[in-house]
């Protein structure tokens, strides 16, 4: 299987999975609890500077961001790396790419987030959980698999 080397597929895979995400999870809270989308952002800041990055109006939402599309281009780099290794990854890009997201949101709640500066909160609600879980899944693990599967042809 011919490749185009590392470079497009995690430009890509960070650039549409980051979007994607970032644009369900702006939704999400903002239909689900009238979030503002600057509050979506400035929370991924928070990982960082903890409350703190509720205070700090655009310029935490801009870092939030860019933090944002550094762990989506940062899975997908994961992704790819696993997949020169693992060809199942690219053979069956769609039932990898779900259960990727599955690993990447259980790494996410379960590892980093415990592990930021982001504030306790109560633990989410399961109609939260799986909200959470199904945007990482179709926004984050499939697109990336997708991507790495184009560039891997």
């Amino acid at each position: 299987m011919k490749t185009s080397g590392p470079l497009q597929p995690i430009f890509w895979g960070g650039l549409i999975a980051g979007a994607l995400d970032l644009t369900a999870a702006c939704l999400s809270s903002w239909l689900r609890a009238g979030v503002a989308p600057i509050r979506v952002m400035q929370s991924v800041a928070s990982g960082l500077l903890g409350n703190a990055a509720y205070t700090g109006g655009t310029k935490t939402a801009v870092l939030g961001v860019a933090l944002h599309f550094l762990i989506a281009t940062t899975w997908t780099a994961v992704f790819y790396f696993a997949s020169r290794k693992l060809r199942f990854m690219i053979e069956r890009p769609i039932t990898s790419g779900l259960l990727y997201g599955v690993a990447v949101y259980a790494f996410m709640n379960f590892v980093v987030l415990p592990l930021s500066a982001f504030p306790q909160r109560t633990p989410p609600r399961l109609s939260g959980r799986i909200i959470g879980l199904l945007i990482i899944m179709f926004c984050i693990g499939l697109p990336i698999s997708l991507i790495v599967r184009r560039f891997s042809k």
